[in-house]
């Protein structure tokens, strides 16, 4: 019989980066020309708001964000090692990175032989672009989960190769941030890319808005799949794992509410209260209402990247599991809160 570890990670990029520069999405959203003008300087923030950006743009508290999330990570990456898995499956966006107009699956599993990616120009670890990073894979047990799913009736799509690009930031920031310190990452890796962005993946880009164009309702893509359907994939990936002979540790990769897809905060500050509301659920091992939390609200909160942690969320209520620990980093300046997992 096999056995999980569930964990939950965030992969916000501009903790790859250096604390002057942290609240750098913020900065790029007040330069949006419709921006409201009461909004424009910080005497039109909430008060928390200001507060958190202090007389320093945000640098002091960058300085208690970063640590915060740190801990986590270091506290998670423990328990990894300490669990010895036999490969790590990881769920993650992928934010048109990987995938194109030339295919958007609803799902996809990556059954490559290895992974290769670089770091971030001017990173926080002064590690230089040419770095190259490896990562083994596991094609065996990968294309095992995906016979699996698609024999339970998920639909699921599968490479042996990239598309696009060799990683999404998903998935190798995670890594990045779960090797910190810089002690290397031995286990081997199957990334599960989800489609969180569905109706702004191609018209967005996945990514900030293009302030020269207002999108209708026309010009957005189709949907991404919905909770209930993803929470149901994660309790089959759950159950291929019970009955394989794997270790495994899986792992919600991802930001919660974006303040960049947030139409009713201008883009500039994220939904606290909802993202508060979903970790309540998680906390308490309510997960079914992560399962029919509908898309519409999802996306007016700017959580499509929670779908991530609805299939782990699947898999918890499979197994019959609440969190052992879990927290979470809010914040009104720095575009996304972060939740962190042990179970």
């Amino acid at each position: 019989m096999g056995e999980v570890l569930a964990l939950g990670v965030t992969h916000y990029p501009p903790l790859c980066g250096t604390d002057e520069n942290m609240a750098w999405i913020l900065k790029k959203m007040l330069q949006n020309p419709r921006l409201p003008e009461q909004y424009r300087t910080p005497a039109g923030w909430p008060a928390d708001m200001r507060a958190e950006w202090g007389d320093d743009e945000g640098k002091a508290s960058a300085e208690r964000h970063r640590a915060e999330m740190v801990d986590w990570l270091r506290r998670i990456r423990a328990e990894l090692d300490a669990f010895k898995p036999d490969f790590v499956l990881m769920w993650g966006d992928d934010q048109y990175e990987n995938f194109h107009e030339d295919l958007i699956p609803a799902y996809s599993i990556s059954a490559h032989a290895d992974f290769a990616f670089a770091p971030p120009p001017n990173n926080v670890w002064g590690e230089p672009q040419d770095k190259n990073f490896k990562i083994a894979g596991t094609p065996k047990a990968a294309k095992q989960l995906a016979s699996a799913l698609i024999r339970s009736g998920f639909e699921t799509a599968y490479s042996y190769k990239p598309l696009h690009h060799p990683m999404g930031h998903a998935f190798s920031n995670g890594l990045m941030f779960l090797d910190y310190d810089r002690r290397g990452f031995p286990y081997p890796f199957v990334p599960f890319a989800i489609n969180c962005y569905g109706r702004h993946v191609i018209a967005q880009r996945g990514g900030l808005p293009d302030f020269n164009k207002v999108l209708t309702e026309d010009e957005l893509d189709p949907p991404g799949p919905t909770p209930q359907r993803l929470f149901d994939m994660g309790a089959a990936t759950a159950r291929f794992i019970k009955d394989s002979p794997y270790r495994v540790a899986i792992i919600a990769s991802s930001g919660w509410s974006h303040a960049f897809l947030m139409a009713k905060t201008h883009g500039l500050w994220p939904d606290r209260e909802a993202d508060r509301q979903c970790f309540e659920w998680l906390r308490d091992g309510d997960y079914r209402k992560l399962a029919t939390y509908p898309t519409a609200q999802m996306e007016e909160s700017g959580q499509q990247e929670i779908l991530n942690w609805v299939c782990l969320a699947g898999a918890l209520n499979e197994l019959g599991r609440k969190p052992r620990e879990i927290g979470l980093v809010d914040t009104w300046i720095f575009n996304s809160s972060k939740c962190f997992l042990i179970a």
